[in-house]
């Protein structure tokens, strides 16, 4: 009965160690977060009317500081606040990395700018952030047409008017 005891307690203690190693495998090193949205005035930064994309498609690629050569790619989706997150097991020290947008679920704001349709992140642990998240600046797509309150808002920023 002893014996059988000091069985599945080796066996409960092995299987509680894999877990733990498979956890720790398992674990991404980094993860890249950001927000996709839509540019409502077509302002070309977020703004108070600035609304948030739920389903846009997004995609990491880093490529080789040398030679220019994709290393790594993976793709995320935004969820109902517009935010993604991306895993990333290895570290990319010496390559350049960015999020892009692909795609939007909104067929009346899927328009693709340069500006706001590239966020670089830097993907390695060597740079004095403690923490395995990095923060992508948002992306965004355009509105076919602004909104009406669109002109007034921006008066807001003072956007044009030279003092």
């Amino acid at each position: 009965m002893a014996s059988h005891l000091r069985v599945f307690t080796a066996l409960c203690l092995l299987s509680a160690f894999l877990c733990m190693v498979g956890f720790a495998i398992a674990v991404p090193n980094l993860v890249v977060e950001g927000r996709v949205y839509c540019d409502t005035c077509r302002a070309g930064f977020e703004t108070k009317a600035t609304e948030y994309i739920e389903g846009a498609k997004v995609k990491l690629e880093c490529k080789n500081y040398t030679t220019g050569a994709s290393t790594f790619t993976a793709e995320g989706v935004t969820n109902t606040m517009g935010t993604y997150q991306i895993s990333v097991s290895d570290d990319h020290q010496e390559e350049s990395c960015a999020v892009m947008l692909v795609s939007s679920p909104r067929s009346d704001c899927s328009e693709i700018s340069d500006g706001r349709n590239l966020a670089p992140v830097v993907l390695t642990h060597n740079v004095g952030i403690t923490t395995g998240v990095r923060y992508a600046n948002s992306l965004g797509f355009l509105k076919d047409e602004p909104l009406a309150s669109c002109g007034q808002m921006l008066m807001q920023y003072a956007l044009g008017v030279d003092d």
